[in-house]
């Protein structure tokens, strides 16, 4: 092996940040030819879209493994290290991070094209400083030119991810971490942008706009943005300082932690970089850190190398020359790479080496083998899949059956599924886009290249979509971003369903006072949305206590909830509960808890004006009740009068006369006639304020019955109804019915038969009563047996066969009837029922 050179050669060595590649690019456009290589697929394609953007999309090409844009007058060429064509003619030859030569897994790549690829004018080889005896050993002609970084790097210390400072970097080493970073950075700080090797270039350029447009202030990403990716980094945080190399779990060298670190600053401004552990071996050491600040990479004393022109004459002679080891000192023999573990396994297959007799056929079986793992199967798994590759290249036409391709790209031309789900379609895809770009192992290799494109550029889209919906939250990051802005600094809108926006980003919806996190927001985000409202709600929410302090009565309303529990709605929305008060007609006023938000002098103001209108409610609705407990606050009332008004105002307005009818017996007409000025009717069988009867009226005394805790027995009856069926809710002397056998009648139905029939008897002659009034109000035969017998009639012989009816007396007061007494009495419950037998 001979070291040659058919042109001047520079190396321009380096940390990073010192302007290699721009000084790279601007030379090579400034010859008539040239090929730069690089060490990632996305390094190659954002070099190659600046120069399109000086020379030409028809004057530039792009050549990587599984992606080729090669015009027909292309002079200038990006390419990966892999993929530089270098038997072609050109006046420049560029090499990036040359020092990757020392690298186990592609050095050999790297060093073969280092002494091999020259430019017909002008070589240039980029690089770490720590390259620089190397050269000096192999490429002895070579003019070394060293290159300050334009800014400092300096270290940071060790932060927790809730401390980073915005626009970090955070590396990590395995897909599985990169995950879980970007998910926390998602809680903690709104979203990240993620960057990996593995991505296509159409997401890693779409995740990398997110971040450099500002959407998101972090990235996540593996050690791929160490290789040269230009990023608007402030400060780069290692995850770990450990990584899996393929064979092993190493530390990282000084090198690679200086190559990732130096990603942070950007032309003249300064970096920082640091760590998420400040102890323990994920932690920087003084000495590391000292080395990476002042750019002292330890020098390379070897790199390694394989034969780039093995013999093809057979496959033995191609193993012996691939395992031949280097006689330049220098130099090892790399590591096996998986093309020549693939090769090796393949060559023990019989039918494998019947087809590769010839240097063609052996040239066709090394080409496959160089087809890249995408997929990360392993050896034995991607052994086989390049085994049926060449069987397919060396029968009938000899090439890839395109029902077998068009089959594969069809299954793969699935957008759904999960962030690893999609992930791992690309990757299939990009195996079959390298296939694509041999122009000898299809038929019509053009056409399949484009397929290929269009299925990897759709799952790239759904790629960075899945990415961004599981590691961003647009609202979340905004809010983040504004967090130290004044309320009055940030519009909120507020919609006419309530839904609250800041910049177009829904927070929740505002229904009254109480404000709820937007359903689609994880739990973990609800607690910073209800704080960001809360901050910006402020002044919407006092407008809206001031308009309740000072509501119209149209806007309240009363409202009986599922469970029973009465409370006061304001423009639909709960702002009150009634509580037991002093008595049943002046219940407490409960703020709800939503209203916490205000002041506490405006919630004074509120409780003020709701109290206000319970009380103007129920003197409008519920007459009786405040006259009956007005007597029973004055002081000059008789005793009977007094324990008649208690009776009644315990029970709303409607009670049974017999548990009264001793006080009520010595009333004189001047107590009578006050109950009557009260509203109440002295019935035969209850006394009650047909007012209450109402609906309305109906609704607030189950209101204020359920607000003194005392809910048995309280369900409104329906609107309208005489009659009620034993079973029924609100079938009970307590809601204005009496029951009676089986049936439960209105109270003041009860008392117009029991008037009729006495209007119709004479003395205690049998009489019949009218069929028309029981059965117009719904009663059984039964039923008006048992009420004539409850008002003191007994049957007489019919007559005409029509029932008769003869005075026996009015009956004795039931005694030892349950008096209820309030919610704590035992027997409340049954009062209506004790009270109501006939």
């Amino acid at each position: 092996m001979s070291v040659f050179s058919r042109s001047s050669v520079t190396a321009v060595l380096g940390p990073t940040n010192t302007g290699k590649t721009h000084l790279a690019v601007e030379r090579m456009c400034g010859h008539s030819s040239g090929i730069l290589g690089f060490p990632l697929r996305l390094l190659a394609r954002e070099v190659y879209d600046r120069v399109v953007a000086i020379k030409g999309a028809d004057q530039v090409g792009l050549i990587t493994g599984e992606e080729k844009i090669l015009p027909p007058k292309a002079r200038w060429l990006l390419c990966t290290a892999e993929s530089m064509p270098l038997d072609r003619d050109v006046a420049f030859v560029g090499l990036d991070e040359a020092q990757l030569g020392a690298d186990p897994e592609r050095g050999h790549v790297f060093t073969d094209r280092l002494l091999r690829a020259r430019g017909r004018e002008e070589t240039m080889i980029l690089g770490s400083d720590s390259l620089r005896p190397m050269l000096r050993r192999l490429v002895p002609d070579a003019e070394i030119i060293g290159r300050p970084r334009f800014s400092t790097l300096s270290y940071a210390g060790a932060k927790k991810l809730s401390r980073l400072p915005r626009r970090s970097a955070i590396v990590a080493f395995s897909a599985e971490e990169v995950y879980a970073v970007a998910e926390t950075l998602r809680r903690l700080r709104g979203g990240t942008a993620v960057v990996m090797g593995a991505l296509s270039p159409r997401t890693r350029n779409a995740q990398v706009a997110m971040f450099q447009a500002g959407e998101v202030d972090y990235l996540v990403a593996t050690d791929a943005i160490g290789m040269g990716l230009n990023l608007d980094v402030a400060h780069v945080a290692f995850a770990g300082l450990h990584k899996f190399d393929g064979r092993k779990r190493r530390r990282l060298t000084i090198a690679e932690m200086a190559q990732i670190a130096g990603r942070a600053g950007r032309h003249q401004r300064d970096g920082t970089f640091g760590a998420l552990h400040a102890e323990g071996p994920e932690a920087f050491t003084p000495e590391e850190i000292d080395k990476i600040e002042a750019h002292q990479v330890p020098r390379l004393d070897f790199l390694f190398w394989r034969e780039g022109m093995p013999d093809l004459a057979s496959i033995d002679g191609l193993i012996a020359d691939l395992e031949r080891r280097p006689a330049e000192d220098g130099l090892r023999a790399a590591p096996q790479s998986v093309d020549l573990a693939v090769l090796k396994r393949l060559a023990t297959d019989e039918r494998i080496r019947d087809r590769a007799r010839s240097p063609q056929a052996v040239r066709r079986l090394w080409a496959a083998c160089s087809l890249p793992d995408f997929r990360k199967l392993g050896v034995d798994p991607h052994a086989r899949f390049v085994g049926r590759i060449f069987t397919a290249l060396t029968e009938g036409d000899g090439h890839v059956p395109h029902t077998w391709f068009a089959q594969e790209i069809d299954r793969l031309d699935n957008v759904q599924g999960d962030v690893e789900t999609i992930a791992g379609r690309i990757a299939a895809a990009r195996s079959w886009a390298y296939i694509a770009h041999r122009p000898d192992w299809l038929a019509d290799p053009a056409h399949w290249a484009e397929r290929t494109r269009a299925v990897e550029e759709r799952l790239s889209d759904a790629l960075h979509a899945r990415l961004t919906q599981r590691f961003v939250d647009r609202r979340t990051s905004m809010l983040l971003r504004q967090i130290g802005a004044g309320a009055g600094e940030i519009p909120v809108e507020i919609d006419a369903d309530g839904e609250v926006s800041v910049d177009s980003h829904v927070l929740g919806t505002l229904d009254g006072f109480r404000f709820s996190v937007a359903p689609d927001a994880r739990a973990t985000d609800k607690r910073m949305l209800l704080a960001a409202a809360e901050k910006r709600l402020g002044g919407e929410l006092a407008r809206r206590g001031a308009a309740l302090a000072t509501a119209d009565n149209s806007t309240i309303t009363l409202h009986i909830g599922a469970d029973g529990g009465p409370g006061l709605i304001w423009h639909g929305s709960p702002v009150a509960r009634l509580d037991r008060g002093p008595e049943l007609s002046r219940p407490a006023i409960t703020l709800d808890r939503s209203l916490d938000c205000l002041g506490a002098r405006q919630r004074e103001a509120i409780r003020a004006r709701l109290s206000r209108w319970v009380t103007d409610e129920i003197a409008r609705h519920c007459r009786a009740l405040p006259k009956l407990e007005a007597i029973l606050r004055d002081p000059d009332a008789p005793p009977a009068l007094r324990a008649v008004a208690a009776t009644l105002a315990e029970h709303g307005g409607i009670s049974p006369r017999d548990p009264v009818a001793e006080p009520l017996g010595a009333l004189g007409q001047e107590e009578r006639k006050r109950l009557r000025a009260a509203g109440i009717t002295i019935g035969t069988l209850d006394l009650f304020d047909p007012r209450l009867l109402k609906p309305k009226a109906a609704l607030w005394r189950t209101a204020l019955f359920a607000a003194r805790g005392d809910r048995p027995g309280s369900a409104l009856p329906r609107d309208g109804a005489t009659v009620l069926d034993r079973g029924s809710r609100g079938a009970g002397t307590r809601m204005g019915f009496r029951m009676i056998g089986g049936q439960a009648v209105r109270v003041d139905l009860v008392e117009r038969i029991a008037r009729d029939a006495h209007d119709r008897r004479k003395g205690r002659q049998p009489f019949a009563p009218d069929p028309a009034l029981a059965t117009s109000i719904g009663l059984t035969e039964p039923t008006i047996a048992k009420l004539m017998a409850r008002l003191g009639f007994k049957g007489a012989a019919p007559q005409e066969g029509r029932p008769r009816w003869a005075w026996r007396g009015r009956p004795a007061p039931r005694r030892g009837a349950v008096r209820p007494v309030g919610p704590a009495n035992a027997f409340a419950a049954l009062a209506d029922l004790e009270f109501g037998n006939g």
